[in-house]
């Protein structure tokens, strides 16, 4: 009867111990940090390089201030505005391009972007429509 009690009471304890560990609840922290600080815009994929004057239609600006892309994108859900991907160095792009911190040349405006030529549509978030 002993062996019985001691079986008995292992049982009881195991029981126990598995049944009041709760699993605890998932937690993600992401920092993004702080967007780049580029004068005109920066591309929608890490690392978020600077992008030059010309990518961004003058839609993504308001106010003279870039609405943002990927993680920082400040945007309505429902946003899509053109780009020219002949000037993203994932299309190729070897050309000059700012750096972080550069400040805009005054007479590239942000609201009409001279013979700007959009052939491609995005979201703000990394996807890409037609024109």
């Amino acid at each position: 009867m002993n062996r019985f009690n001691v079986l008995a009471l292992a049982a009881v304890a195991a029981i126990s111990l598995t049944a009041s560990a709760s699993k605890p609840a998932a937690q993600v922290s992401v920092g993004i940090g702080v967007a780049p600080d580029c004068p005109y815009g920066y591309y929608d994929y890490a690392p978020y390089a600077c992008a030059p004057y010309g990518y961004y239609s003058p839609e993504w600006f308001t106010g003279g201030i870039f609405i943002g892309a990927g993680p920082w994108f400040h945007g309505a859900y429902s946003f899509r505005g053109h780009v020219n991907n002949r000037f993203d160095a994932q299309h190729g792009y070897k050309g000059p391009a700012p750096n972080r911190g550069d400040k805009p040349e005054p007479s590239r405006r942000f609201d009409k972007i001279v013979h700007f030529k959009g052939n491609e549509v995005r979201d703000g978030r990394g996807h890409t429509g037609k024109k």
